[in-house]
């Protein structure tokens, strides 16, 4: 190995070894200023042919060496249409309707093609069905919003039902998706039942903070809907606002629109925020619910009280700076909304 005096460039047994960045700055400059390659060679300190490989583009470096891809770009892009087409299959499944397409390739490559893609087997976001209608609606609310500012979504308290497992048993089957489309394609959601059979829980937020929690021990009709909001919300309010000047929201759940329930509201002079249905993803407690959820992964409660002292404490540990924030996000979920015509949205 031989050092050329005064350069960077460096010898090996009479080849020249790849140019630095240093060195290929230096080229691309003299070459700009319209030295010869002669000079530049001298002044950077390699090879007259490694510059001119550089200046052509030629330069790559070592040569690609190993088996010759046994796929096309064709076939590589059949293997995309199936797997967009068929998000809940397995590689097996994948390479099967493959090679039966007159692909000779392995599972192996199977399963490289798709990650080469960009794909990958992730667990499927749980999301509502939207009809065309609902969808219509959620647009219109969300236009209809979409001057409110962060002041004002701060005098929204948001609630809602959450429900809460002693077993986090199996997450159902996974889903072949790149990234960004988990929610732009309705093949790619889950569907989700509206009442699971779980623990449930009612709680509320604004941007100063979250509210106590309510443990239902019933099925939730509009009495004990109203039992809710007179021991659990009206306080909920006195701790995080000190005065009536707030608007109230919750979704469209048969106990939360009964004839009685409005009436309950009506007669305290509570606003009631209106709703487009199926739209958690436009209600930041949802985001609240998830923490909470995300924090308890490594307990596992063995009875009720276990899992309600772990809810407690996971609840009771979320900061106003984190209200606040999903909070100053409701605008951003407005736009998204308007930018997906109505359809779900990331939130």
């Amino acid at each position: 190995m031989v050092l050329q005096s005064g350069s960077v460039g460096i010898t090996i047994m009479g080849k020249t070894a790849d140019l630095t960045v240093v060195q290929k700055t230096i080229i691309d400059t003299l070459h700009k200023e319209g030295k010869p390659q002669k000079v530049i060679a001298k002044e950077v300190g390699c090879s007259q042919s490694a510059v001119s490989k550089h200046i052509n583009k030629k330069l790559c470096g070592r040569e690609k060496c190993g088996r010759k891809r046994c796929t096309s770009s064709r076939d590589d892009r059949s293997l995309e249409r199936i797997v967009r087409k068929r998000p809940f299959k397995s590689v097996g499944d994948f390479h099967k309707e493959w090679t039966e397409a007159g692909v000779s390739a392995s599972r192996a490559t199977t399963h490289r093609r798709i990650l080469d893609m960009g794909f990958k087997c992730r667990i499927p976001l749980v999301k509502p069905l939207l009809n065309n209608k609902q969808r219509q609606k959620r647009l219109t609310w969300a236009k209809e919003k979409q001057t409110w500012s962060v002041a004002q979504w701060s005098k929204v308290l948001f609630s809602d039902e959450s429900n809460f497992c002693i077993s986090f048993g199996t997450q159902g089957p996974r889903v072949w998706s790149k990234n960004g489309e988990a929610h732009t394609a309705a093949r790619r959601l889950k569907s989700s039942g509206k009442f699971p059979q779980s623990v449930l829980i009612w709680g509320a937020m604004s941007s100063a903070g979250v509210g106590p929690l309510c443990f239902i021990k019933s099925r939730v009709n509009a009495a004990v809907y109203q039992e809710i909001l007179e021991h659990f919300m009206l306080p909920s309010t006195d701790e995080l606002y000190g005065d009536p000047d707030f608007i109230f929201q919750q979704d469209l759940a048969p106990a939360h629109t009964a004839k009685s329930t409005k009436t309950w509201f009506n007669d305290r002079g509570i606003t009631v925020l209106d709703w487009p249905a199926n739209s958690p993803d436009l209600n930041p407690i949802e985001n609240l619910w998830g923490i909470a959820k995300r924090k308890m992964r490594d307990m596992r409660p063995n009875n009720a009280e276990e899992l309600k002292a772990a809810i407690e404490a996971s609840w009771s540990s979320i900061t106003p700076q984190q209200c606040h924030r999903l909070i100053a996000s409701m605008p951003h979920c407005n736009e998204a909304v308007i930018a997906a015509k109505g359809a779900q949205t990331k939130y």
